[in-house]
């Protein structure tokens, strides 16, 4: 007997002289890999290859020859596949196929590989298509199903787990196997997690509902089942629906708390957080309310004109006032820890983060102070260029944005405190603005409210609807909320507004109506709108705890607002 590797030289070389149809006739592709290593026992091949020249010879002649197979069907028992009609030497092929499959089965796996590629780089274009739709099935494979069998559960989870809830409901119903890996894997719970982590409209609905309890646990055991967060999941999503439809229908639980101020009446400015809103009045104090009771925790005093700025963190408390002054208060005990004393006039608003204030003043100059500590603050460097009282400031770590009476904005590098460009549009002076990214938002005595790319200087949207002076604009991601001396307070569609396209008419989607004064301050997040106003009130406006009788109430009756879509 020959040598394998002879054997499958002679193989090859015998491939090229065979009529297709010897090797097409086996039942699947290892069948005619191995018909043709022993080809050359068969006592006919000799006869095929001077047959296979004469078919050449008389192609042209008679086109209809080349067409001498019949197609039919054969099971190889999990697919079908086509096959020529009577094969030559049809008594030997059961034998020699049985042969080719020994020899095959004897070679190494490298070596099958190797005569595999020479025997399919051979074959044609036709041939490959039949060999793919075999191969095909072959290669499909349920690695859902097949990691766990492999020990490798978590892997699996962890794939499904990047599913989103609308294909996390489709691959429950896959099978048995796939809703079991989803359970036990606690991917519901897992989803609502990474909503929590990534969404603030997820991570404060979870405090207010209280369903953060049963987040973030290390232990499958500390928490309930996956059927529970699979139940939660559509609560939250009607929860948020709920909130969102509340904000454009004006929905809301109104609570109101009175300064009850012994001179002069206003609340010129505000800050919030979930426990405590701390405000600075006209009458030269500033009071700490607690968010839950309303009642007034504790009075600061020393300022000796009304504070007309405030902001504070976990540390310190840094207002502004008409007399001139920049004051530091410890936030925990109400002590004063330091006093500024820079500007010549009032100062009107001021912005502090990351080791660096701002402070901007009726004096038309802007004051960038180095804030290493809230006793050790140190002048960096005043910017002046403005024609009138600067209003207010805002900035991150690329520009400082300032607002005038000048009816500009003048936009400031925040690293080397040079001027940049000015947006100019405003027909009167600026009150109010704020920055983040490339938007800046401002609002002006002329009524409208301008949306601006702070990169390029254009003026992106006018809002038009006030009836006098806009003193308060915040923005995030949905919503614009500005209030005005007017006594009103407005809700815009952000996106809309962005969106050249959109009419104007569209762009407010609700105005509020309970101050009966001037607007002076509000603070806005996904559940509700703080302001202040000169009626000496401020006002909390909940879209989330609406009462029943309120949700009966008109809907919208223009739009509908998704926010996520199911």
């Amino acid at each position: 007997m020959e040598p394998d590797s002879v054997i499958e030289d002679k193989t090859i070389e015998l491939m090229c002289s065979v009529p297709r149809s010897l090797w097409l006739g086996c039942a699947n592709l290892v069948e005619s890999m191995c018909a043709l290593s022993c080809l050359q026992s068969m006592p006919s091949v000799r006869c095929l290859q001077n047959t296979s020249v004469m078919e050449d010879q008389n192609e042209d002649e008679s086109p209809k020859k080349s067409a001498l197979w019949q197609v039919g069907m054969i099971s190889n028992g999990t697919s079908s596949v086509i096959v020529s009609r009577k094969r030559p030497s049809e008594g030997n092929y059961q034998k020699e196929k049985d042969l080719c499959i020994k020899y095959f089965d004897q070679w190494s796996e490298s070596d099958q590989v190797e005569f595999v590629e020479h025997l399919i780089s051979r074959m044609c274009h036709y041939q490959h298509g039949h060999i793919n739709s075999y191969l095909k099935p072959m290669l499909q494979r349920d690695f859902i199903t097949a990691l766990p069998e492999q020990g490798l559960d978590h892997i699996a989870e962890n794939i499904l787990s990047y599913l989103d809830a609308r294909s996390l409901c489709a691959a429950e119903l896959v099978c048995k196997e796939w809703q079991r890996v989803i359970s036990e894997g606690m991917l519901w719970k897992k989803l609502i997690e990474r909503m929590v982590r990534t969404d603030p409209l997820w991570k404060g609905l979870s405090e207010r509902r209280g369903w953060d309890q049963y987040l973030f646990k290390n232990r499958p055991t500390d928490g309930p089942p996956n059927s529970f967060y699979r139940s939660l999941y559509p609560k939250i999503i009607q929860d948020i629906e709920t909130i969102e439809s509340n904000w454009r229908c004006g929905r809301h639980n109104l609570q109101r708390i009175q300064c009850r101020s012994e001179n002069s009446k206003g609340v010129y400015c505000l800050q919030y957080d979930d426990d405590k809103i701390i405000s600075g009045l006209r009458d030269n104090s500033i009071k700490i309310w607690d968010k839950s009771s309303l009642e007034c925790l504790k009075v600061l005093t020393g300022h000796t004109g009304s504070v007309l700025c405030l902001q504070y963190d976990e540390r310190v408390i840094v207002t502004g006032s008409s007399d001139s002054t920049v004051r530091v208060w410890d936030v925990n005990t109400g002590e004063v820890l330091n006093t500024l004393i820079h500007h010549n006039e009032a100062v009107l608003h001021l912005r502090f983060s990351n080791g660096l204030m701002v402070t901007c003043s009726k004096d038309r100059s802007i004051a960038v102070w180095d804030m290493a500590s809230a006793t050790d603050i140190t002048l960096r460097r005043v910017l002046v260029g403005h024609r009138a009282a600067v209003n207010v400031v805002d900035f991150d770590d690329k520009y400082i944005v300032s607002a005038s009476g000048d009816r500009t904005i003048k936009v400031w590098s925040t690293s080397t405190c040079e001027f940049v460009r000015t947006l100019n549009g405003h027909k009167r002076g600026i009150a109010c603005l704020q920055y983040r990214d490339r938007l800046v938002v401002s609002g002006s005595s002329d009524n409208t409210i301008r949306l601006w790319d702070i990169e390029c200087g254009a003026c992106l949207r006018v809002l038009e609807g006030h009836e006098e002076l806009v003193r308060c604009i915040r923005f995030d991601n949905k919503r614009i909320v500005s209030g005005a001396y007017d006594g009103k307070i407005k809700v815009w569609d952000l996106q809309a507004a962005l969106d050249p396209r959109a009419p104007a008419s569209t762009l407010c989607l609700r105005t509020l109506v309970e101050h009966s004064g001037r607007v002076f301050r509000l603070q806005f997040d996904e559940f509700q709108i703080i302001s202040s106003s000169h009626d000496d009130t401020i006002l909390i406006w909940d879209f989330l705890n609406v009462p029943p009788s309120a949700q009966n109430e008109t809907r919208s009756p223009s739009r509908t607002y998704t926010y996520i879509s199911r």
